[in-house]
Order: structure tokens, then C-alpha cells, then sequence
């Protein structure tokens, strides 16, 4: 199926992570023209297709607005950046939970704002979050993870309802443990079998950011199947 992909500029942050490649190389094959914001300062090699930029910390704010505000006329903004924590609630700190909202909330709301403020001059188009399962079915000793992805599936629902005229759908996915090398590692002993794979996750995003979504907003897709 077409797309309509083509030639349209997307924002993808995280990348150049394990999912973060699977979706580049996802709007890649669509034709799209990704951008890609990274922390690095000096950046040495560029996926096929994409465009990087370095010394971007998706925490700050002036950051982000000058990086989206020095990119051509935007389609879509995929926001994969993230990071995760776990500990008892008795073991966890003020500086944690500070940490996980940061790298979950923050990065997500500032990316957020300015992709809407590039999204209305452009005429519409797509933004699509990454929240947790978590945030629905919380696991033991994740308190801070927890509640930093819930505030990003609340951040989403209420952004799809202040956009909605302006032609711009709004959605995130929500993934269960994801089959990476990384999570492999740290727990050897699980039913990898049943983890969602990068690459199909990367699919139900490529949906939501595709002009081919032409109705769905402030959803939060489970993509975790019988993980």
C-alpha cells in the first residue's frame, strides 16, 4: 500500500536506537526524508536516508525549538527517545523520579510543542508518541517509569484534543519489553518469543504517521500482542 510518504519531511528522535532504526528504516522504504535530532555533538555517519543533527539535548528547550524551527515544512514527528529505571518505590529517589520524568515527559512535551507549531504552518499532519504498557498494566518496582510513560499517554489524549482543527492526529503506541539485543541480555532467561519486534512496531507507526491515517487521534495503540 501507498502510503503517501513520499518526499514528506518526518522527525524521528531516539533514531538510533534498536527501535529508533527499525522506524528509520521503516519511513526510509516510504520514501519519507527523516530527521534525526542525537546528543553527540560530532556526528560521524548518517543512516541511509536520514539526516542527522548533532548536540541536540531533547531536554532543553531552546534546543528543540531551534531544531525544529531550522527544518523544512513538516509532515510528521515521531518522538522514540526514552529511557528506563526500575526500583522498589521504597528505593526510589527524588533525583529518579525527577530522571525518568525528564527523559520520558519532558523530551516528549517540548518535542511535542514545537513539531505542533511546525505541523500548523505546514497545514496538518502527524505526531505519534511512545508510551508504555506500563501505564495501563504496571509491573512491581516501576513506580517512576511508571508514572513518567502514564503522564505521557495523558499528554497525548489531551494534545489530540487542542489540535483536532488543525488538521493534526496525535496517537502513541504503547510497547510491552521489546526484542532487543540490550533486553535480551538483561534478562536471558525470558520468552523473548513473545516480545514485539522492533520492526512491527515500527509498522503501526508508520500507519499512524501516514496520510493514509486520515481518522484516528488521541489513541493509545497497545502493540504487544500476547507479550
Amino acid at each position: 500500500m501507498a502510503l503517501g510518504l513520499e518526499g514528506r519531511h518526518v522527525v524521528i528522535t531516539g533514531g538510533t536506537g534498536a527501535l529508533g532504526q527499525a522506524v528509520v528504516e521503516a519511513f526510509v522504504a516510504a520514501g519519507a526524508i527523516c530527521h534525526l535530532p542525537v546528543r553527540e555533538q560530532r556526528v560521524t555517519r548518517s543512516p541511509a536516508g536520514a539526516e542527522l543533527t548533532g548536540g541536540i539535548d531533547l531536554a532543553d528547550e531552546a534546543a528543540v525549538r531551534t531544531f525544529f524551527a531550522g527544518l523544512p515544512p513538516l509532515f510528521a514527528s515521531i518522538h522514540l527517545a526514552g529511557g528506563f529505571k526500575a526500583a522498589p518505590i521504597t528505593e526510589t529517589t527524588r533525583g529518579d523520579l525527577d530522571g525518568q520524568l525528564e527523559i520520558n515527559l519532558v523530551t516528549t512535551f517540548l518535542c511535542c510543542r514545537e513539531a505542533v507549531r511546525a505541523l500548523r504552518q505546514s497545514g496538518g499532519g502527524r505526531i505519534v508518541n511512545v508510551g508504555s504498557r506500563a501505564a495501563d498494566l504496571p509491573g512491581a518496582g516501576t513506580v517512576a517509569y511508571t508514572a513518567s510513560k502514564g503522564a505521557v499517554s495523558a499528554l497525548t489524549r489531551a494534545i489530540a484534543v487542542e489540535v483536532r482543527d488543525d488538521g493534526i492526529l496525535v496517537n502513541a503506541v504503547l510497547p510491552s519489553i521489546i526484542d532487543t539485543p540490550a533486553n535480551r541480555a538483561a534478562m536471558p532467561n525470558a520468552k523473548v518469543e513473545r516480545w514485539p519486534k522492533p520492526e512491527e512496531i515500527a509498522r503501526t507507526i508508520l500507519w499512524l504517521a501516514s496520510p493514509e491515517n486520515r481518522l484516528t487521534s488521541g489513541a493509545l495503540i497497545p502493540v504487544y500482542g500476547n507479550a
